[in-house]
């Protein structure tokens, strides 16, 4: 029977069995069992496909709503949302079966035991939050507007959602008379992210802290300090494996790290399970999206090797950033071969307590001076910096999209009709033997000839510059819409000091608390701006390897297309064809006037006519 339910945040479709939705949308749902993690149902425009299940809400008659089955639905850009334990402690609990062994498939490719957490995921699922209370907005915190008025949103496209994180509050700071007063929004970024716990000193120090990362003054200003062991890594080679006697299948993608002396092999939802620690970790860094999870065709030629140049992407975006290259985590990632190991790194990696906001503890910042309310102008001028740049991001996205579908559609069938309508002709002109010059016919058809296959050079040149510019976009929007929520933080941080001196002033606050609340906003304007400098020294980068690369491609392809027509111009047809046509010029036909020589050898040269030359008298 079917359901009533409603689009909690938009989806746009990726092909042409899912259909687009929007936020409030009302949806018609054909059933309340979702297909690995995917409903499906029909849009208020009549449009019926599939879209995911986490991304709307069925709404029962005479019963509250609620959210569709969370169990293998993957959030916003496909992110999994695993069944909640319901304790109230914010933690994810993936399920769980029995039976079975583990196996290795390659060498570090870890299938492992089916009572283990990862073999109840898909190639399309990953582990993840908590239920959501309410929409979230860009990294698992909710829409801006219900916090800091200040934040932008982005209302182009829906993101995957950060984990959420718990405030640390300590008894401590409960017990105090005199202090800054907190955010009643519980959902505000501010406010679960930790930092607003961390700013009024209530994240409490660890006896030992493992992990540091340092942030150095450059020519630009605040900078992370280098990976003191830079390294890159490849992502190639991947390869339909199978399991439970070709039951399942799965994409394995090889990983061979510089700084490694073997390649590791790890499946989609690898990256996944890494993705989710780095969010849940790196809470004022931009960490960069994964390619997007798609409902169907997960082992087509076309969306493997789309998968495989963005993971590369991505993996180049990591291994540059000083902080995520060197994380623990990440490195295990990348060099574990032993299954046993493997698992123990993971449960390491997952009882990781710094975290949030206590990550924060881990930076150690220069001890130059820097005026808040210069910090603060900076963030505003980034902030409309990454906003313009989100939005041109979308538009030459748009654009470089639609050309896409102009090469591989219109230009080619274009240029296919062209080409036909040469053969027709040539045909024709054969229909009647005795007035038929076979040469010219040949001519004719070689010259059809040679526009279609120009029609599919013109089909198969996206492949080689505009893919590249589109991966290139699709990283750097998922990068620009991590910093609204980043750029909150730094907000709420600088308005918990502008109230603390205050209360200070008012006496209500000993100075010293004052202080330490405008020492700790520093380390948060400090790790803004580092994030802000490496974002831009990338962007140069990147943008610069795009660009010289698609003018590259594009000078190569119309010299392809030239040599093209000049090949088929060579033809002995057409040879013979020219010559018959110079031979009739020089057996009685009249050579051109001089005025039709000058002008030709005038445009031919490139020089314009004279209004008072001559020759444009005498045409006149």
């Amino acid at each position: 029977m079917a359901l009533k339910g409603r689009a909690l945040y938009d989806f746009r479709s990726e092909n042409k069995e899912e259909i687009t939705i929007h936020q409030d949308e009302d949806l018609v749902i054909f059933s309340e069992t979702s297909l690995d993690g995917w409903l499906q149902g029909q849009n208020s425009r009549g449009e019926t496909g599939l879209f995911p299940a986490s991304y709307v809400e069925i709404i029962h008659c005479g019963a509250s709503s609620s959210p569709a089955d969370y169990r293998g639905s993957p959030g916003p850009l496909g992110t999994q949302v695993s069944s909640y334990d319901g304790s109230g402690s914010g933690v994810a609990s993936p399920s769980r079966s029995a039976g079975g062994s583990g196996f290795l498939s390659h060498q570090g490719s870890f299938e492992e035991d089916d009572d283990d957490d990862w073999d109840d995921w898909d190639d399309g699922c990953t582990v993840v939050e908590e239920p959501r209370a309410g929409g979230l907005g860009t990294n698992g915190h909710p829409p801006l507007n219900l916090s800091y008025p200040g934040a932008y949103p982005s209302q182009h496209m829906a993101f995957r959602p950060k984990p959420a994180l718990e405030r640390q509050d300590s008894l401590a700071s409960a017990k105090r008379g005199s202090v800054v007063g907190r955010n009643l929004n519980r959902f505000s970024c501010f406010v679960r992210s930790g930092v607003e716990a961390f700013i009024l000193g209530d994240v409490p120090m660890m006896a030992k802290i493992a992990e540091t990362y340092s942030i150095e003054m450059g020519p630009r200003g605040p900078q992370w300090k280098a990976n003191p062991h830079p390294f890159a890594c490849s992502v190639e080679d991947p390869t339909k494996q199978t399991k439970f006697k070709g039951i399942k299948s799965y994409i394995s993608y090889k990983l061979t790290p510089t700084h490694a002396g073997s390649p590791v092999y790890r499946r989609y939802k690898h990256f996944d399970w890494l993705y989710n620690r780095l969010l849940h970790k790196f809470t004022v860094i931009s960490v960069p999206h994964l390619p997007e999870k798609q409902a169907t065709g997960r082992f087509e030629e076309d969306f493997i090797e789309k998968r495989k140049r963005r993971l590369i992407l991505w993996m180049d975006h990591m291994t540059s950033h000083p902080v995520l290259s060197q994380y623990e985590g990440f490195q295990h990632f990348l060099s574990c071969l032993d299954a046993k190991q493997w698992k123990m790194g993971k449960r390491r990696a997952e009882k990781d307590e710094m975290v949030g906001a206590s990550f924060l503890l881990t930076f150690q910042i220069p001890t130059e001076h820097q005026d808040l309310q210069d910090v603060e102008d900076r963030v505003d001028t980034f902030k409309a910096f990454s906003k313009k740049m989100d939005d041109s991001v979308l538009q030459l996205s748009t654009v470089a999209s639609e050309l896409v579908r102009k090469h591989v559609g219109g230009f080619r069938k274009e240029f296919q009709k062209l080409g036909n309508a040469f053969q027709a002709i040539s045909h024709a002109f054969q229909m009647d033997p005795p007035f038929s010059s076979e040469a010219l016919n040949s001519a004719i058809s070689h010259t059809g000839r040679t526009y279609e296959a120009v029609g599919e050079m013109f089909a198969e040149q996206p492949k080689n510059d505009l893919f590249q510019m589109l991966d290139t976009l699709s990283l750097y929007q998922g990068l620009l819409s991590n910093f609204p929520d980043i750029i909150h933080l730094q907000k709420g941080a600088f308005a918990k000091v502008k109230e603390s001196q205050r209360m200070s002033d008012e006496g209500r606050m000993a100075q010293d608390e004052a202080d330490g609340i405008r020492r700790r906003c520093r380390v948060v304007g400090f790790a803004l701006q580092a994030e802000m400098n490496h974002f831009h020294q990338r962007r140069e980068l990147d943008f610069k390897h795009m660009m010289q690369n698609y003018l590259r491609q594009q000078i190569l392809f119309y010299q392809r297309v030239r040599m093209e027509r000049g090949r088929k111009s060579s033809a002995p047809e057409v040879k013979e064809w020219k010559a018959g046509k110079r031979g009739g010029l020089a057996g009685g036909a009249s050579p051109a006037a001089p005025g039709t020589k000058r002008l030709t050898t005038a445009l031919r040269s490139g020089r314009g006519l004279d209004p008072g030359s001559p020759l444009t008298k005498e045409r006149m």
